[in-house]
C-alpha cells in the first residue's frame, strides 16, 4: 500500500521578472502571496503508522518559509529567476534529504489563479 501525505505553507514575497509579455508590470517590483504544498509518498511505517512524521515535515517547512517569507525573491540564494517552476525546484532541493523524499511539490498564487506542480515520483 502506498500513502501520500501533504503539508501546506504560505509566504508573502516580492520579485521582478523579465518576460516577453506584460513586460512593464513584470519588471517593476511587485509581490504575491504564494502557497506551497509538499507531498510525501510511501508505505506506512508499521512501528508508528506514518509515512513521515508531519511534525518533522512542518519544522523543515518553517525553516524554508523563513528563507522566502517577506524576502525579495530575486536575491534568494539558489533560487534563480523567481518563477513558479524555480520555486518548486528550490523547495524540492531544500527537502531532498528527507526520508522519504518529497514526491510532489506544488506552488500557486490564488489571487491570480496560476500555479505549478513538480512531480518527483
Amino acid at each position: 500500500m502506498q500513502f501520500t501525505v501533504h503539508q501546506r505553507f504560505f509566504f508573502d514575497a516580492a520579485h521582478t521578472l523579465e518576460r516577453a509579455i506584460e513586460t512593464e508590470s513584470s519588471r517593476r517590483i511587485h509581490g504575491h502571496t504564494y502557497w506551497a504544498e509538499v507531498s510525501v509518498s510511501g508505505p506506512r511505517n508499521p512501528d508508528n503508522g506514518m509515512v513521515i512524521d508531519l511534525g518533522h515535515l512542518r519544522a523543515r517547512l518553517e525553516l524554508l518559509r523563513d528563507q522566502l517569507d517577506h524576502h525579495f525573491l530575486d536575491e534568494v540564494p539558489g533560487l534563480g529567476k523567481p518563477t513558479l517552476e524555480n520555486l518548486c525546484l528550490f523547495i524540492a532541493n531544500a527537502l531532498a534529504d528527507l526520508e522519504p523524499a518529497p514526491s510532489r511539490i506544488r506552488v500557486w498564487r490564488d489571487s491570480i489563479g496560476d500555479g505549478c506542480v513538480l512531480d518527483l515520483s
